[in-house]
């Protein structure tokens, strides 16, 4: 399995995310640039140019027609994909650490820093693909954690877009009522800061990674964790792929001890574990230092990663993946 490897970054990339389709990747960094590539060959597509500061999330909404962006410059913004033109800018006041549409791309959630004693937060905008000059500048919900909480790092939203699941910087998932803001459940899922939660195809359970070493599945309903998948190094993103019953987990030592680690020791693969007997099946190298995100194409015909390196390396799974069973599955 070759990678298309492509530099568009020239700092430590933040996040990956396909369209719905797969035909596009779109990729953040701290560099203050947006960018979009062709999946299928790595050939870059554009750019979204105009964040003060480090890019921290994207998502497009299910037609491809708009891209939104969180950064640290406190704003939102809103893309032409087609054009690649800012049409509308939201003021955060605080860094907006992750954004992502509602399943029918009528609101986006953002999560929020911490700012000037202000708890951060999970915001709630309405947003017009239609009309994109003209939105509802303040948000139409916020949801702030409960006393013994801690901050929130990371949200997705669940299949019904009725409730929002998040997870927190001490380790706890929480699961909150859309309509209401009220906590509905919260379990402690981990014992380190939450890097990343993404959702199965059909957002009925999620994938967690954290910096205590370890993935873990959940089901949204009632936050029973179902499975756990154990490393020997901190995470930072982990998926779900379709079609084949496997987990991508990446991650590696910390950034700033890099420089006196090779590659091997500092565990920079992107790692393969079987979805339902939660063991390691496999593993990709190729960064240069710690994985920041990874994402599957929605067809699970491959999946992305990128690093700390400032690399985005695309991945087109080959036969051998598709025809991999234990012998149990054979039967």
């Amino acid at each position: 399995m070759r990678p298309i490897v492509v530099k568009g970054h020239s700092r430590p990339l933040t996040q990956l995310k396909f369209n719905r389709e797969g035909d596009l990747l779109f990729s953040t960094a701290r560099d203050q640039v947006a960018s979009v590539w062709f999946s299928h060959n790595g050939e870059r597509l554009g750019t979204f140019s105009g964040h003060g500061g480090a890019i921290f999330s994207i998502d497009v909404d299910p037609t491809t027609t708009v891209a939104i962006t969180g950064a640290a410059d406190s704003s939102i913004r809103l893309w032409d994909v087609k054009t690649g033109q800012n049409t509308y800018k939201w003021d955060t006041k605080a860094t907006a650490r992750y954004v992502q549409f509602s399943p029918d791309a009528k609101q986006f959630l953002a999560v929020t820093e911490e700012h000037m004693g202000q708890k951060g937060s999970i915001a709630l905008y309405n947003v017009s693909i239609e009309d994109q000059a003209s939105q509802e500048p303040e948000p139409t919900f916020v949801i702030r954690y409960a006393e013994g909480q801690t901050k929130f790092t990371t949200a997705a939203w669940t299949y019904d877009g009725k409730h929002i699941v998040a997870g927190h910087s001490n380790g706890e998932v929480s699961k909150y009522d859309v309509a209401t803001g009220e906590l509905v459940s919260s379990v402690t899922a981990h014992e380190g800061v939450i890097t990343d939660l993404q959702m199965s195809p059909d957002r009925t359970y999620f994938i967690t990674s954290s910096k205590d070493k370890t993935g873990k599945l959940i089901r949204v309903d009632d936050l029973e964790i179902l499975r756990v998948y154990v490393t020997e190094t901190p995470m930072n993103s982990a998926a779900i792929t379709p079609i084949k019953d496997f987990i991508v987990i990446g991650g590696g030592q910390e950034a700033r001890d890099v420089t006196t680690t090779a590659a091997r020791e500092g565990k920079f693969e992107s790692r393969f574990y079987h979805k339902l007997f939660e063991d390691e099946v496999g593993r990709v190298k190729g960064h240069f230092g710690p994985i920041n995100t990874i994402v599957i194409h929605p067809k699970g015909t491959g999946y992305a990663s990128g690093g700390e390196d400032g690399f985005v390396r695309i991945h087109h799974f080959d036969k051998s993946y598709f025809d991999f069973m234990y012998e149990v599955e054979r039967r």
